[in-house]
């Protein structure tokens, strides 16, 4: 009986990691909203509201597993717009392996974060000091 719910135990804990597809990849654009971070002491820092919003936006290459782009900071306003400035980030996506990862390149400083799950509307990616980011898709309003 223990090995029986030991598999299922098992069998669940692997069927709720959805394994990323090239497919998927084109779901990142557009705009996502913080929604928790997982430190990697285990520890759950949760977002009731973000005063940013980050935006991506990617373009599939020449290439067949070739996407690069940008993601900026976007500050989401009362009247459902978003202020935008100048400042972005170049982002190219790779394939290591089987995993997919987003590289980040400022003038300044160089990053990538490994992509743990994608759909229509949640984002998890994972950085290389094992930090989760745990992106739901946002959703503009307004008080108009």
């Amino acid at each position: 009986m223990k090995k029986i719910v030991c598999f299922f135990l098992f069998f669940a804990l692997i069927s709720c990691n959805r394994e990323v597809k090239q497919s998927d990849i084109s779901k990142i654009n557009g705009y996502w909203e913080i929604e928790k971070v997982i430190l990697a002491s285990g520890e759950n820092k949760d977002y009731k509201i973000s005063e940013t919003i980050d935006y991506f936006e990617l373009q599939k290459g020449k290439q067949a597993n070739y996407f690069s782009g940008f993601r900026k900071k976007v500050m989401p306003q009362l009247d459902g717009k978003y202020l935008v400035n100048d400042i972005s980030e170049k982002i190219v996506i790779t394939k290591e392996k089987s995993d997919f990862y987003i590289n980040y390149s400022t003038d300044y400083l160089t990053w990538k974060e490994q992509i743990i799950e994608i759909q229509d509307s949640v984002l998890v990616l994972v950085n290389n000091d094992k930090v989760e980011y745990h992106y739901k898709k946002a959703v503009p309003f307004s008080l108009k």
